[in-house]
């Protein structure tokens, strides 16, 4: 191992609870590939949240006999207090965790911490869901992962691919920023440091690993979703409330546009307009074929219109009115949804009215109905998104574009 300058560079946490059975061994591994393959100055810390077997036994022989391995106890369970604790304690530059079943391929290490070393990213994490990542576990929690974090990325807006792999690291200057603010403290706690960071503007890096389950796993699954489920809901609470101060964050740590995004004219945000609304239509048509069968015709609706309208809101946020960054994003995701009902409200109570008048109505009635209503409510989204969900106010502008001006230039 070669030295770095400048003190400890990494340090590596494996929250364990009740692992007895593999801590020695997993440990011991772990120790023989940094010392062989890590060039940067490393230590482990062993996090034990209340154990109850031999667990403290084995994990305080470790800490004597290997090198560079500390073991920290708490008396209470759960891997976010874990990791809340060894990383608020330590002096390392960057601070990463892993599972102690190293499920993961320890030779993707490297590469999942180099960029933050170097500056270039504030958290990176493998993915088990990326093109090349190479994954062995059975179809039960590979769809229940999959379908996981498909509701996390459409109703969160995140980018980042997989949430709850149990590998990751993060730059100790943006730990240090986000963990006030992350209430978690169980399987939940890393997801909402990604969102918390991502909605903050900061830079998660992502590499593919090579994964095989432990079958041994002693996960609750059900409970586990669950919870993650609650986490989301009162996540997305806090950001429309403005309760994480992502703003405030953004400016001290995040990473801003090269240049100022432009805002298309009022002509050019209609022609956008009408294709996100022709691409959300084929979006939808093809959902409710996928979806009809499982859950039926009226869920499947309800399902693709949800999907497609907070799809189309993110479209119509970047492509129609040229807005990036997290600013208001959570708020604005809310926002068109509910300008999204009260266009559907629109064209379902269309028939109600023209057969309370009409109670013959032919069929052609029936459909010159509902493409006036389909026009009215087109209009209405168009109108309501412009001058109330994506509204840019002057000073708003003038305010971004001096926050990417090199100090002490003006603005003429």
């Amino acid at each position: 191992m070669t030295p770095s300058t400048g003190g400890l560079a990494l340090e590596i946490v494996v929250p364990v609870f009740n692992e007895e059975a593999v801590l020695e061994s997993s440990i011991t591994r772990l120790t023989e590939y940094l010392t062989h393959e890590m060039p940067s100055t490393w230590k482990i810390t062993i996090a034990d949240n209340a154990s109850t077997d031999k667990t403290p036994v084995i994990a305080a022989r470790l800490s004597e006999h290997l090198p560079n391995v500390e073991y920290r106890r708490l008396n209470v369970k759960g891997r976010g207090y874990a990791l809340r604790d060894a990383w608020g304690a330590s002096e390392a530059k960057v601070l990463a965790y892993l599972d102690v079943d190293l499920s993961t391929d320890l030779a993707a290490l490297p590469p999942l911490v180099a960029p933050l070393l170097s500056g270039h990213s504030d958290i990176s994490i493998g993915t088990r869901l990326g093109q090349n990542s190479r994954v062995s576990r059975g179809p039960k929690r590979e769809f229940i992962s999959r379908s996981y974090n498909f509701l996390l990325r459409r109703t969160m807006q995140v980018g980042f691919s997989d949430a709850q792999c149990g590998f990751k690291a993060i730059r100790a200057d943006v730990a240090q920023r986000l963990l006030p603010h992350v209430e978690d403290n169980g399987w939940f706690f890393d997801t909402e440091l990604l969102i918390i960071a991502e909605r903050s503007g900061l830079r998660i890096h992502e590499i593919p690993v090579d994964w095989v389950d432990d079958p041994d796993s002693s996960v609750d699954i059900r409970k586990t979703a669950l919870d993650d489920l609650r986490g989301m809901v009162r996540v997305g609470g806090s950001l429309v409330k403005g309760s994480i101060p992502v703003q405030a964050i953004y400016a001290e740590l995040g990473r801003r546009p090269i240049v100022p995004p432009s805002r298309p004219s009022f002509f050019g945000q209609v022609i956008r307009f009408g294709l996100v609304g022709a691409v959300s239509t084929l979006a939808f048509a093809l959902l409710y074929m996928v979806l009809q069968g499982p859950f039926g015709a009226q869920e499947a609706n309800f399902l693709s219109l949800l999907l497609t309208a907070v799809g189309n809101t993110a479209a119509n946020r970047r492509f129609t009115f040229g807005i990036s960054g997290p600013e208001k994003l959570f708020t604005q995701q809310v926002q068109g949804l509910l300008v999204f009902m009260l266009a559907w409200g629109i064209t379902s109570s269309s028939l109600l009215v023209l057969h309370s008048v009409n109670l013959d109505a032919t069929a052609s009635m029936e459909l010159l109905t509902l493409t006036a209503a389909n026009v009215v409510a087109t209009l209405m989204r168009f109108v309501l998104l412009r001058i109330w969900v994506f509204r840019v106010r002057q000073k708003d502008e003038r305010s971004a574009v001096l926050a990417l001006r090199p100090v002490g230039q003006s603005v003429r």
